[in-house]
């Protein structure tokens, strides 16, 4: 950018003088800005529209991983293109990656490292790629062990570990959503599970945990490296899983303290 700016002002001077080398290094500056801004969103909305296919490729393999793809799960993929406010094309795309998944051929683990590459590798986004999937494999109720033996393999191939897709479960149960005086053992392991940390964890831990994932959950930062738009309600309502586990365990410490 430095040398562009020398090189404007010099034919700019050259042409026009003091004055000409003013205006040919801001010209010089400013379009270099643009080409820069341009490169940069149009690389991130190419990782946003792989995400997006991924995501709905790597479901319609997770759906049949039982033997079929039930009615309800079809169901949850199309309420997915509504909840995410997919337009016309983006919902064409969406279904004929879900039907690219359910190929014999798919190959899965060459779609999950597409997903790792295009991530950088970022933990909130890999975690929602997942928690995408999960809440669909789940859609009929049952979580059948060649759907959980198949997640198991995502998450892993994204470079996830189990402990991770017990935090999206916990997640996905609402950990942490009842009134302190109401909520159950269930509910409160369920919140250190959203939180990362063990039940033996000390005031100080709990925060920095929950600090720390609200942070890495922020749907602006998530978006900045690669989540699609559509996708922000998803984030939005982690960060809102997280901050109710975090109150649950706050209050219910509280309480027993008193």
């Amino acid at each position: 950018m430095l040398i562009a700016t020398v090189i404007g002002a010099v034919l700019g001077y050259m042409i026009g003088g003091p004055l000409g080398m003013l205006i040919g290094a801001a010209l010089a500056y400013w379009g270099v800005q643009r080409v820069l801004r341009k490169s940069v969103l149009g690389k991130l909305a190419g990782i946003q529209a792989q995400f997006l296919d991924s995501t709905f490729a790597v479901m319609g393999c997770l759906c049949k991983a039982d033997g079929q793809v039930t009615q309800d799960e079809l169901e949850v993929s199309k309420q997915l293109w509504d909840r995410l406010r997919l337009n016309a094309e983006q919902r064409e795309r969406a279904k004929a990656a879900f039907n690219r998944g359910k190929a014999p051929d798919f190959d899965l683990d060459a779609e999950l490292a597409i997903v790792r590459r295009i991530t950088g590798g970022q933990r909130a986004l890999l975690q929602v790629f997942l928690q995408v999937q999960l809440s669909a494999i789940a859609a009929d109720g049952v979580l059948h062990p060649a759907e959980h033996e198949m997640l198991v393999r995502v998450a892993r191939g994204l470079g996830c570990s189990e402990a991770e897709i017990e935090q999206i479960e916990a997640m996905l149960r609402g950990g942490g959503a009842q009134a302190p005086g109401a909520a159950s053992e269930k509910s409160l392991e369920d919140a250190y599970r959203v939180l990362g940390v063990d039940a033996s964890a000390s005031d100080a831990e709990i925060k920095r945990a929950y600090r720390r994932l609200m942070s890495q959950n922020h749907p602006d930062k998530l978006a900045s490296k690669g989540l699609p738009e559509s996708m922000r309600e998803v984030a939005k309502e982690r960060t809102s899983e997280i901050s109710n586990a975090y109150d649950l365990i706050k209050k219910t410490r509280e309480r027993q303290a008193a």
